[in-house]
């Protein structure tokens, strides 16, 4: 790890000088500023990580960077994080990404330079090259659902290809006969899991084909125009398993518009277990996802690294379970008896 004193020889200058020039806090001249800036990029100079290093500084703060607040998944997410870490004495900043990896890049370089003792991501776009950097600075961070490789920082996540089997499974149970998918993002675990567990559960019944499968974008938006799309192709299907909560309200305004009774005609399904299924019209059939559990779950794992408890990472994987509601409650209409 380098230190000012290795910045100041290296550029030719005393250690105050150096300290002036990053402190701003007296005049430096044009060729001593380039001399310095020469240094501190050759020996990947941070000052920040210094201070961590030599004054052992630690501001029991952690960060929370989230991909969309305005998920209720996530603020229910969000929510567990901030009691469990204030438990242990911990503040928790948060961020929100948008899914986008330029502006996530922006919130490490400026936590890295606040003295913040370690990173939950709950975001999907933390790189390879992001993580070994904050590795290098001694940065601890935990993700969640997927870290960016398989053996680099713990992971916490729920068991997604199993609950959309149970998600399948209980829709036949119901009587449906043929079951549509609309997936969420496939450069995403919980997307491309919660596909396979579908396509595995039905792939053996004869009226499943390929085109009962369409794309949505884990949004309300998304999922209306993905059922709007599927019942064109498919105006039989009586089954509905959404890759998300957002996606099967989509789903549920859809069928509505559409004059088709939900439950009745066509079951809906969705994941998550968000509060706002409780509240459609009907209450929403979801696969539930131990949220609060989650985030209390990463929190530790995260103040545990930080204070060198955590000796490997891993990948945890959380129990799922149905919650079955009225938009599965399947109702036998008068050519259905006998």
């Amino acid at each position: 790890m380098s230190t000012i004193r290795d910045v100041a020889k290296l550029a030719g200058v005393s250690v105050s000088t150096v300290s002036r020039f990053l402190n701003k806090s007296g005049y430096v001249n044009a060729e001593t500023e380039r001399l310095i800036k020469d240094a501190i990029e050759k020996l990947n100079y941070s000052p920040n990580e210094v201070a961590r290093g030599l004054a052992g500084k630690k501001t029991n703060t952690i960060a929370l960077i989230l991909p969309d607040i305005s998920n209720l998944f996530f603020s229910d997410l969000a929510r567990a994080v901030e009691d469990v870490a204030a438990t242990y004495g911990y503040t928790v900043i948060f961020g929100n990404s948008d899914d986008q990896g330029t502006k996530e890049r922006r919130y490490i370089e400026t936590l890295k330079k606040k003295y913040i003792d370690g990173i939950i991501f709950a975001s999907n776009t933390l790189s390879r090259e992001d993580s070994e950097m904050l590795a290098k600075l001694g940065i601890p961070f935990v993700c969640l659902d997927r870290g960016p490789s398989e053996k680099n920082g713990s992971v916490v996540r729920s068991k997604n290809k199993e609950g959309a089997v149970m998600a399948v499974r209980h829709l036949l149970d119901v009587g449906c006969r043929k079951i549509a998918h609309i997936y969420g993002p496939q450069d995403l675990i919980t997307g491309k899991e919660r596909l396979n567990g579908y396509v595995q559960s039905v792939q053996v019944f004869e009226w499943y084909t390929p085109t009962l499968l369409e794309p949505g974008d884990f949004r309300i938006a998304g999922g209306m125009a993905a059922t709007e799309r599927l019942l064109e192709r498919h105006p039989d299907i009586d089954g509905i398993f959404a890759g998300n909560d957002l996606m099967a309200v989509g789903a549920l305004k859809a069928l509505q518009r559409r004059g088709i009774a939900v439950g009745c005609q066509v079951a809906v399904c969705g994941f998550d277990g968000i509060q706002t299924t409780e509240i459609t019209t009907p209450e929403l059939t979801t696969i539930a996802q131990p949220i609060y559990e989650m985030g209390a779950h990463i929190s530790r794992l995260l103040i545990k690294k930080i204070e060198g408890v955590l000796e490997e990472d891993r990948i945890y994987e959380l129990d799922v379970k149905l919650i079955a509601r009225d938009s599965t409650l399947r109702r036998k209409v008068p050519n259905e008896q006998g």
